[in-house]
């Protein structure tokens, strides 16, 4: 059998893939990200699962009487640094299906 060779190094290959793609996971996963808003005001932390893991408030900014500000802010800055994790998940996890043709952008 020519082929058997092939298959077994194909095979290999798929497997230090695989080893490569659960390893960057990993390392995504504790990864932490900070997006601010409102010149500061508003600061918050995700790790690589999208877990928002830190809000911090300036005291400056809470305003009883416009409570839609602080809100718009969270908004923008919680937004932020999950658009952080998503752009650097598929950076790093788009290096393991280049030229695979998955369908449906899998990562």
């Amino acid at each position: 059998m020519r082929g058997g060779g092939n298959m077994n190094k194909m095979m290999k290959q798929m497997q230090k893939m695989q080893k490569d793609m659960m390893k960057a996971q990993e390392d995504l996963q504790e990864m932490s990200f900070e997006a601010s808003a409102g010149g500061g005001m508003v600061k918050v932390v995700a790790n690589g699962k999208k877990e928002i893991v830190e809000v911090e408030i300036k005291e400056e900014v809470v305003d009883p009487d416009d409570v839609e500000m602080l809100q718009d802010l969270i908004i923008t800055a919680t937004n932020d640094v999950l658009k952080q994790v998503e752009d650097k998940t598929n950076d790093t996890m788009g290096q393991f299906t280049k030229g695979l043709n998955l369908p449906g952008g899998m990562f």
